[in-house]
């Protein structure tokens, strides 16, 4: 889901990385350390025990590796995993395991660890929010360095899923304490964390390809408000920004100091309705709420202009994708009359609470004044990332909301019964259920269309816009994605021209 936003205290490390420039190295020795900077801080960083997207941001192929790795283009390639081979049904994977790789305790990485890590990830008391995915695994291992996945569905999108954040494999001995001291099998290790600062990466000098890990030091600062991201990036005190607020492009995309990347992705920006409040649950409330929006000047004000309509939780580009904006569209007359017809008197107070991220407060401002003209009053919440995901995603407590769900394929949170929506549909359940176990791409995709138009019919949401990032860096350095099919930034890849 989803998408996606004080000084260092403690140890000599992080003071001394604090005290000069991180990329500031002897004169004549080529630059190895990078200050990157992110909108929302990560809650913990574990990304098994936490929705946010910002923890896999620091930790995913940093502190932690999958069997998978998504690279940027989307394609899938091995990483814990050498290789593997899939059964004709398409439900038995036999994963070929890394040999001689340890984790940065020292303990084995192995079989058994595979099998413990998506065993607690399926279990009965996981919080990892993809647990419906790991508790339809049977995990066996073969020996030492085989492993064998059961699934009780045809998943086309497992090696994929295998390869996010909720996939990693963790060490047994450290599985609950990861959130706040990580431990992993990946080129880095925590350095220190400032909470509310930043977070510092070293280099693990026992990784098993060591030698290539050019950056040997990161520090990701948390900058949520858009004239202080703009800011740092022209001080130099930030040196690559994902996802930086869209006003800034024009600020940098002539500058010979930086290079500016506009990126793919496969998120989709709602505004999220609770479903289990009255009045919205009433499906002609949740239509009349968006007919009077104009998605168009949603995507202009609050991402400036980069994103594409969207009138369901899939986007264009993305397997067996259907156009169902004109399934509900701005028409704010119709607006009006939905609202009588469903018995509402107006002016109707509701309220939106708006996470930090920019695309969110400037939307909800011109949300706001669109839907004032139908006769709707909206109350602008702000709220911090941590209250968000503490009382929006977990308590449920909020009527509206505006946030970015990231993950490319999450249809299936539409069907869990407990998903901070409050939205409950048999037949999507159905329909759903029938997707998952679909062996023919033209059946998987005939299905994920009827998916599309359910969602759109019901209008749980109002499915506003896929978004383009912006990613600033400056000039030298190399390695960026140029498209997020998911949210990750890979440091073992990147390193000063």
């Amino acid at each position: 889901m989803f998408t996606r936003r004080t000084a260092l205290a403690g140890s000599a490390l992080s003071a001394g990385l604090m005290a000069l420039p991180l990329h500031t190295l002897a004169q004549g020795t080529k630059k190895d350390s990078l200050t990157l900077a992110m909108t929302l801080e990560p809650p913990g960083l574990d990304p098994t025990a936490g929705a946010a997207s910002s923890i896999a941001e620091v930790t995913l192929y940093n502190i932690y590796e999958t069997l998978t790795k998504i690279n940027a283009d989307g394609s899938v390639s091995p990483l814990l995993a050498e290789g593997w081979e899939i059964s004709p049904d398409l439900k038995t994977y036999t994963f070929r395991l890394r040999k001689g790789l340890k984790f940065h305790n020292g303990e084995p990485f192995n079989a058994e660890s595979v099998k413990f890590s998506f065993d607690r990830a399926g279990g009965e008391k996981s919080t990892n929010k993809d647990k419906r995915t790991f508790a339809n695994l049977t995990t066996q291992v073969v020996d030492e360095h085989t492993v064998v996945l059961l699934n009780k569905e045809v998943d086309p999108d497992l090696l994929f899923l295998l390869g996010q954040a909720t996939a990693i494999i963790v060490e047994p001995k450290s599985a609950d304490t990861n959130a706040s001291k990580p431990v992993g099998t990946g080129p880095y290790q925590l350095g220190a964390w400032s909470r509310g600062a930043s977070v510092s990466l070293v280099a693990w000098p026992e990784w098993r390809d060591a030698s290539s890990i050019r950056i040997r030091r990161a520090t990701f600062r948390f900058i949520p408000d858009p004239a202080a991201q703009v800011a740092a990036l022209l001080a130099g005190d930030v040196d690559v920004f994902a996802r930086v607020t869209p006003r800034s492009m024009a600020q940098f995309k002539g500058n010979p100091r930086f290079q500016t990347l506009i990126s793919g992705s496969r998120a989709k920006t709602i505004l999220a309705i609770n479903n289990a409040r009255e009045p919205l649950q009433d499906v002609r409330v949740r239509r009349a709420i968006t007919a009077a929006i104009d998605r168009k000047a949603v995507i202009q004000g609050a991402a400036d202009g980069l994103g594409v309509p969207i009138g369901s939780h899939y986007v264009p580009g993305a397997f067996g994708y259907v156009d169902t904006t004109a399934i509900n569209p701005y028409d704010p007359d119709k607006a009006r009359r939905l609202l009588a017809e469903a018995g509402v008197k107006t002016p109707l107070t509701l309220t939106v609470t708006l996470p930090p991220a920019p695309y969110a407060r400037q939307g909800g401002e011109v949300i706001a004044a669109q839907l004032a003209k139908v006769g709707i009053q909206l109350k602008l919440q702000n709220v911090e990332w941590a209250q968000w995901l503490s009382g929006t995603y977990g308590n449920k407590n909020y009527d509206l909301t505006i946030i970015s769900h990231v993950e490319p394929f999450d249809l299936g949170n539409f069907a869990k019964p407990d998903y901070y929506w409050g939205y409950r549909s048999e037949k999507f359940d159905q329909l759903y259920e029938q997707i998952k176990n679909a062996t023919r791409p033209a059946d998987r995709a005939r299905l994920l269309g009827e998916a599309q138009r359910l969602l759109a019919e019901d209008c749980v949401h109002a499915f506003l816009y896929q978004p383009q990032w912006v990613t600033v860096a400056a000039k030298g350095v190399q390695g960026l994605w140029k498209d997020m099919p998911i949210f990750v930034n890979d440091l073992s890849a990147m390193a000063w021209a």
